[in-house]
């Protein structure tokens, strides 16, 4: 059902005018009516008494002598009255001395009774006037003249006055319609001109466009208030397009910049990386050179020394290759493929298994969803993190190294989890920092770069990682890989099952 608040302002309009002629109408009828039927019924009771009187008044000799006659011919001469339907004289004792009845009527069916007949009074009831009025003669009460009279005129008088309020309803209506007909587009057409106006600039987004001038009432305000105000927007829309072609001018320079620099920078990195393998691999090799031929006459301190220096060489060697590969990861283009993320971990578990021959390891790999991305990079996140696990556990007689997932709201956070030897939470922050360790390097070794290059990765990914932990109490480490969804409930093929090892 529609709405009257959802009409057009032109049926608007012309409702508002109908309503406010016809409610001024029918509350002027209303009260004319109202008027009209209170003045006839003190018009009726007052010639109905006006009657009772001049009965009375010719009835009392009639009542003084006993002569019920006289009083009936006296009553007799209510017929020139048509709404009278009944009258009757009452002695002061209330018995019945006179009655008159129109058309046959009996003094059964038209007298009320005896009682009350005494005082004055009248009603009105069922269609009908009733009045009661004593014959007083001298100061001495010689009875009551009753009077029973319709309210046919009334009746009929309203109902004229009723069909002529109803025709003056009607052709007042008709007029209201034709002169709002009339005067409403001088209201409505400006309206819906601004309206129309303002849809254009809405869809279009065109704030040249104008509202055509209005008359100087309100709504020519409205408008002339519009039009500056669209003035105003397009003169900020211009100001926004120049500045944000600017911007983007900005930022084009920047990025070349920005990527000149990062190409420079990592040209100098790999350059400098490889500049120091050669002087690395001339130390190391001296160092051997001395141990073995020379080692014999070399005192204790001096031998120690030969050992350190060729630890730090090769510790160093480690060291340039991990930045090197770091360095690989940042400058890759990621080849997206949607892979089985089980079957990654599984990889990652089986190239480990080499390392823990001679240790107690229970592997836990979960069912994993399949993921958009780099199958290598990601194969490298599951070694790198497996790796530090493996590593962190060391000192447990039975390691446990952990791969799941979790459903975070919507989306999939994976897990690798381990119950080794943990880290304060306090320096969580530095995690995934370059060559960042919170333990020392005599009780584990690494290079601090293994956990930089995963977050590398992810962050290419548009993933994320974070890890929660507690002092020998192990370590969680959560990361997202990017898309993953749909295609983990397909099935793997033989060849790419990778059994969980325990």
């Amino acid at each position: 059902m529609i709405r009257v608040r959802d009409y057009s302002i032109r049926k608007k309009l012309t409702w508002m005018s109908m309503l406010t002629s016809g409610t001024a109408l029918v509350l002027a009828s209303t009260a004319f009516l109202a008027y009209e039927w209170t003045a006839f019924r003190k018009e009726i009771l007052a010639r109905v008494s006006t009657q009772a009187q001049i009965v009375g008044s010719n009835s009392a000799a009639a009542l003084l002598f006993r002569d019920p006659r006289s009083a009936e011919q006296t009553l007799a001469a209510l017929k020139a009255e048509p709404e009278i339907r009944a009258a009757a004289i009452y002695t002061r004792e209330g018995r019945l001395f006179a009655f008159y009845g129109r058309q046959g009527r009996d003094p059964e069916s038209s007298l009320p009774g005896e009682l009350g007949l005494r005082a004055d009074r009248h009603s009105f009831e069922g269609g009908r006037l009733v009045l009661f009025r004593q014959i007083v003669e001298q100061g001495e009460v010689l009875g009551t003249v009753f009077i029973q009279s319709d309210l046919q005129g009334m009746d009929q008088r309203v109902k004229r006055y009723s069909a002529i309020l109803l025709l003056v309803l009607g052709v007042s209506f008709l007029a209201a319609l034709f002169i709002s007909s009339r005067l409403q587009p001088l209201i409505a057409r400006p309206m819906l001109q601004l309206a129309e106006t303002a849809r254009v600039v809405s869809q279009g987004r065109n704030y040249s466009v104008r509202a055509q001038p209005g008359n100087r009432d309100e709504v020519g305000l409205l408008i002339e208030t519009f039009n500056q105000m669209l003035a105003q927007i397009e003169e900020r829309d211009a100001e926004l397009q120049e500045a944000r072609a600017e911007l983007e001018n900005r930022v084009v320079e920047r990025t070349a910049e920005l990527a000149a620099s990062n190409r420079e920078l990592e040209s100098f990195s790999y350059s400098v990386a490889h500049d120091l393998r050669a002087p690395l691999r001339h130390i190391d090799g001296f160092a051997r050179i001395l141990q073995e031929g020379w080692a014999s006459g070399l005192e204790p301190e001096a031998r120690r020394c030969l050992e350190r220096i060729g630890e730090a060489s090769r510790h160093m060697g480690h060291l340039i290759d991990d930045l090197l590969n770091l360095s690989r990861v940042g400058r890759r283009e990621l080849n997206r493929q949607v892979t089985s993320l089980k079957n990654l971990a599984g990889e990652a578990v089986a190239e480990l298994r080499t390392q823990t021959d001679d240790r107690d390891v229970e592997w836990r790999i979960a069912d994993l969803p399949f993921a958009d991305c780099d199958p290598n990079l990601m194969k490298q996140v599951f070694a790198n993190l497996l790796s530090n696990s493996l590593k962190y556990t060391r000192p447990r007689a039975r390691a446990v190294i952990e791969v799941g997932q979790k459903q975070d709201g919507d989306e999939t956070v994976l897990f690798v989890r381990d119950n080794g030897v943990g880290f304060n939470m306090k320096f969580a922050d530095k995690l995934f920092g370059v060559f960042q360790r919170l333990h020392r390097q005599e009780d584990f070794e690494g290079t601090g770069v293994g956990l930089a290059t995963v977050r590398r990765i992810l962050d290419k990914h548009g993933g994320r990682i974070w890890a929660e932990a507690e002092v020998d109490r192990g370590a969680t480490f959560y990361f997202t890989a990017g898309p993953t969804g749909e295609a983990a409930s397909r099935p793997l093929s033989e060849e790419a099952v990778c059994e969980d090892t325990r």
